[in-house]
């Protein structure tokens, strides 16, 4: 497209500057001289191929692009929609003028989404196994409640490092991989990573053509060979390069990558190849790479207003010449906007704790002289020790101070373990936690008694072992279980041990601590009849993760007025399918005819049975959805809600409070003055409790940010969209916090 306009912006395209949306759509900002036309492109093919080992001459393809006409975008619709003079905002309009001020960029950039990346936009950051942090920047055109706003914020990604080949094999697998031959588990971990990431050949000076990686070679360098001509000529890898181009291959004991297709297979020794440079990487990252991404992503908030401010400098948009085209200004300064900050809420604890209740202080407090409202009891408990760096006596200290802090935090909990602490190895969890099961209940079951816990120390780098160690404990053992890391261990601090004891209460069936309002009776739409109040979310498989389902989670309040202590279930569901199907279900049992059931109305009923009482109110939250599935979700999950109620009571029709919550998204807020300590806490965020609810909020939805705790790593505000609803009307609310 660059080509063509180049070719043919005067006179056939009227000197219109277009905007390409990448796809099939091209947007002008008036008409072009033709209701139809077909321009011929002429491109050089930037990937070469290989035909019989040698390369062929760089190819020219050529294009036809068809322009023709297919709609006016109205924005005399968006303008009606800012004024509040119409009810839907015009999204191809919206769509159109973000694509205008993409155009730019995306020739300046790496575009990732609605994000830019650039090695030039700060130091590039190494994570590990040939993986680099790029720096860059989100950018999203919004209608507000201002107008139309630009949406800016700083952001990193991971990119492959533009190492030499055999560099990034020897990090992925923390190596000299010239020492000893590839394992088939290296071979497969090298395929996976490799696959698909561009390279260019080093061995032909500055002729660096370029290819993609298909596979690798199940044979060794040395031991390839191919046909050179029609007559049946076979020459080796090693003989050819040697030959051909002079170059001695060192490491003939190494497979060669594959490029090309399947059917015609190109060899390339790993130690001519290096990595083009601007490839994202969009697997998964291991938690050595999370971790280093955290520490890069982290800012300051006066920081980070600092590198926007740059950034939209730099981006210059007064001179972007689509921009101009468009007729689009855009103002420099960051919007000022009006905030209120809710005061904290009063917790209460047990009347036996020198501190009977506490309001928190900018998001924080401790359990310095208190005691859990409700605690709960273990009375039989054992420990397994699957970090070769803890030895026996440090886990059995380890354990006596954690139970101490339990009951010192108010838990009735036995000081010592059914059995003393186990070590095993990582690599036979399961035969170690089965067996250890096995060994307790052995001793007590006699009693008619259970195992209420299972303390856990991993290993700091622990990669699939917690979650193996959950999977097991959950669902094949139905065992409470308590991870604790190598490094709290040695450490052993009293507020670690005082927030595991926190964790460990709530899992047995304790309460640490409720509202004191809510013990008063003065939580506005909580505390004036009975209510449940429900979360839900779904986890989708990582990218490449094809056959894994998604897992959906719905946990709701199982105690009124407190609404303190939560139940919890989960159901898998189709590959990244975002609706939770589970919610209500229906089904045909030969013996009882058709049956009713899901997630719902099983809490519901867990609901009554706690409380004696039947919700007269429902407050669902939803996280993790889109704005483009608002309505969608919204429709079928509330529908879901409704019919569960139903199969209860003929006429069980409760008034519905649906909230999607969003945390992904990329408004930041700033103190207008970071130097005042009233409107900003240590880290220089803004308080938590803060709430905006004008200016940059939508024109007609009921949304608004809350900044919901202290900021911890980076600043966390929620975009919230409220649906009300009761049997015989609706209002649809949108607020951003």
């Amino acid at each position: 497209m660059a080509e063509l306009v180049r070719l043919y912006r005067h006179p056939q395209l009227d000197g219109r500057l277009p905007a390409y949306d990448g796809r099939k759509s091209l947007y002008t900002a008036g008409p072009l001289p033709f209701p139809s036309k077909t321009f011929e492109i002429t491109l050089h093919d930037e990937e070469e191929s290989l035909v019989g080992g040698q390369v062929a001459p760089r190819r020219e393809r050529q294009f036809r692009v068809v322009i023709k006409f297919a709609a006016r975008a109205d924005l005399h619709h968006l303008a009606m929609f800012l004024a509040g003079r119409q009810p839907d905002a015009p999204q191809e309009a919206l769509q159109v003028l973000d694509i205008v001020l993409r155009e730019l960029p995306t020739a300046r950039y790496s575009p990732v989404g609605r994000s830019f990346y650039s090695p030039n936009l700060g130091r590039r950051q190494k994570l590990g196994d040939g993986l680099e942090s790029w720096r860059g920047f989100y950018q999203s055109i919004r209608p507000t409640q201002m107008g139309l706003s630009l949406n800016i914020d700083m952001s990193s990604t991971a990119f492959i490092e533009p190492l030499p080949v055999i560099d990034f094999v020897a990090q992925l697998l923390s190596r000299d991989i010239s020492v000893r031959p590839l394992s088939d588990s290296d071979r497969v971990k090298i395929k996976k990573a490799l696959r698909g990431v561009k390279v260019e050949v080093t061995h032909r000076g500055n002729m660096r053509r370029k290819y993609r990686i298909s596979g690798l070679t199940s044979q060794a360098t040395r031991e390839l060979s191919f046909p050179v001509d029609d007559r049946g000529t076979v020459k080796t890898v090693v003989q050819y390069f040697l030959e051909t181009y002079g170059f001695n291959i060192q490491h003939t004991t190494l497979p060669c990558l594959q490029v090309g297709n399947q059917q015609r297979p190109n060899y390339l020794p790993m130690e001519v190849c290096k990595i083009v440079e601007g490839q994202r990487y969009s697997k998964r990252l291991n938690e050595k790479q999370i971790t280093a991404l955290l520490k890069v992503t982290c800012q300051r908030p006066q920081e980070r207003e600092k590198d926007i401010l740059q950034t939209v400098h730099h981006n210059a948009y007064y001179e972007d010449p689509y921009a101009q085209e468009f007729g689009i200004k855009i103002d420099e300064r960051l919007a000022s906007v009006e905030a209120r900050v809710l005061p904290p809420p009063r917790l209460k604890y047990h009347d036996s704790g020198r501190e009977k209740d506490v309001l928190p202080r900018i998001g924080q407090w401790n359990m310095m002289n208190k005691k859990m409202v409700n605690g709960g009891r273990v009375s039989h408990w054992a420990c397994i020790n699957f970090s070769r760096n803890v030895q026996d006596s440090a886990a059995r200290g380890f354990c006596h101070e954690l139970a101490i802090m339990c009951q010192i935090s108010g838990m009735d909990f036995a000081p010592e373990p059914v059995l003393p602490p186990l070590t095993a190895r990582p690599e036979h969890v399961e035969r170690a936690l089965k067996a250890r099961y096995q060994d307790a209940m052995n001793i007590i079951r006699p009693q008619g008694r259970e195992l209420d816990l299972l303390i856990v120390i991993l290993p700091d780098n622990n990669g699939s072992l917690y979650g193996d160690l959950k999977r097991i404990c959950e669902t094949d053992l139905g065992l409470v279980s308590q991870c604790c890391l190598t490094k709290h261990v040695f450490k052993m601090s009293k507020q670690y041990l005082a927030n595991v004891a926190l964790k460990i209460n709530v899992k047995v069936g304790g309460r640490n601590t409720v509202l004191v309002d809510a013990l008063t009776r003065r939580i506005p739409l909580v505390s004036d009849r009975p209510t449940i109040i429900f979360g839900a979310d779904v986890t989708h498989p990582h990218p490449g993760e094809d056959s894994s389902p998604s897992i959906a989670a719905v946990v709701a309040s199982q105690d009124w007025p407190e609404v303190t202590k939560y139940a919890g279930l989960v159901s898998a569901q189709a590959h990244r399918q975002e609706l939770i199907q589970d919610l209500f279900k229906v089904w045909q049992d030969p013996q009882r005819g058709t049956v009713t059931g899901g997630m719902i109305k099983e809490l519901l009923i867990s609901f009554k049975r706690a409380t004696g009482q039947k919700p007269q109110r429902i407050i669902f939250y939803r996280d993790g959805v889109s704005e483009g599935q608002f309505y969608q979700v919204l429709l079928y999950e509330l529908d879901a809600i409704r019919k569960a109620c139903a199969s209860l009571e003929p006429n069980y029709q409760p008034p519905v409070t649906f909230v999607v919550v969003q945390k992904r998204h990329h408004t930041r807020l700033f103190a207008n003055n970071h130097n005042d300590q009233r409107t900003v806490d240590r880290s220089g965020n803004i308080l938590p409790g803060t709430v905006v609810d004008s200016k940059i909020c939508h024109p007609t939805e009921f949304d608004f940010y809350l900044c919901s705790h202290a900021g911890i790593q980076e600043l966390a505000v929620l975009l919230i969209i409220t649906f009300y609803g009761t049997r015989t009307n609706s209002l649809l609310m949108s607020c951003k916090l």
